[in-house]
This record gives C-alpha cells, sequence and structure tokens, in this order.
C-alpha cells in the first residue's frame, strides 16, 4: 500500500493534484482544503496517502494532514459515503467545524456540502457519532450550540459567508467572558480574514 508521496507539485485541478515523484506523475484525489494548503506548482509536497481498492480500480487520495487522512478514511466508513463524497465534505468543511458539527449534531452545516441533502447529513451525524478519532476536537462534546452563537452564525452569513465558514470562525474563536454577540462578531471576521 502506498502511505505517502514526497515529491514536486506537477498540477492541480479541481479535486486533485499531480505529484511528481522521480519522474513517475502520480494523480491523487485530495480536498480543496488541501489544494489549498500546498502551495503552487513546483514546490516541493508531501501528503499523506490512501490507496482506494474496488474491483475496477485503484485511485490514491491524498491529504497534507494527518488529521484530514483520518477524518477521510472515517468518513468513507459509513455506509453510503465513497471517497468523492468524502473529498466533497472535506473540501466544503474544515476538520475542526465537522467535528463540531457532529458533536453539536449540526446537520444544517453538512447539508451545506453539495451532494448531501437533509437526509443524508442526518444520516452522517448518526454514522459519526461513535466514529471520531480519540481526541479530536468535538469529539465527546453533547452540548448544542449555544442561541449566542446562532446568531453570530446568522450575521456572518448575511455578510455572505456560508454555514460552513461562519460556524467554523465562531468555533475557532470561542467565548470570552463577557464578551457581547457584536464583539464575537468581530473575533469572528478576524478569524475569517486570517484564513
Amino acid at each position: 500500500m502506498i502511505a505517502g508521496l514526497r515529491g514536486r507539485l506537477e498540477a492541480a485541478t479541481a479535486d486533485a493534484v499531480l505529484v511528481d515523484v522521480g519522474g513517475v506523475i502520480y494523480r491523487v484525489g485530495t480536498s480543496a482544503t488541501t489544494i489549498a494548503d500546498l502551495g503552487k506548482v513546483g514546490d516541493a509536497v508531501r501528503l499523506l496517502t490512501h490507496l482506494f481498492v474496488r474491483e475496477d480500480q485503484l485511485t490514491l487520495y491524498g491529504f497534507a494532514t494527518s488529521e484530514e487522512l483520518r477524518l477521510f478514511e472515517t468518513l468513507i466508513s459509513v455506509t453510503g459515503v465513497g471517497p468523492r463524497l468524502a473529498c466533497a465534505i472535506l473540501s466544503h468543511v474544515r476538520t475542526d467545524a465537522l467535528y463540531d458539527a457532529v458533536a453539536h449534531e449540526n446537520a444544517a452545516l453538512l447539508a451545506t456540502v453539495p451532494g448531501v441533502g437533509k437526509k443524508t447529513a442526518a444520516r452522517l451525524l448518526l454514522e459519526l457519532r461513535g466514529k471520531l478519532p480519540a481526541g479530536a476536537p468535538g469529539a465527546g462534546l453533547v452540548t448544542a450550540p449555544s442561541a449566542e452563537e446562532n446568531e453570530v452564525v446568522e450575521a456572518l452569513r448575511a455578510l455572505g459567508y456560508t454555514v460552513a465558514e461562519a460556524h467554523g470562525a465562531v468555533m475557532r474563536t470561542g467565548r470570552e467572558p463577557g464578551q457581547s454577540v457584536e464583539e464575537r462578531v468581530l473575533a469572528a471576521l478576524r478569524q475569517l480574514a486570517e484564513g
């Protein structure tokens, strides 16, 4: 099994990268998150990979971080989720936001992913609940988002951010004692601006 690749980034498409490893160019399916993290064509890259084997195909998927690879492998273990849908989920929802969505049973966030409707999102939440890697951010949490957090997410959505972007920024900024909704919106906007 191919556990990883180290080489030079030859090209990138919407859902894959081409990596030149000693003169052999591998096509590696991946998420938009990894593509954004890899840099530009010609840069040295390192990917952790998963070889997906079917009767009629061998497809290599790779990710910039071990956390994203683990989450990809967890997603494809869910009934009805193949590697392409798993990559689409990871492309539209950052790993920390996905952990939080599962922990807080936020089906609306998962339903923003193309190819994931409300029913699929609910099934994903149900099946992922016990499958999150140990020690994952949000693993084991059962509290729902507060009304204040929902208000901050809605304010960010009104400013043009997606549910996934808004929810991820709110979760990353956290809550400081005595902080108003407006201050939390500003903190989330700073987080979004930093990338």
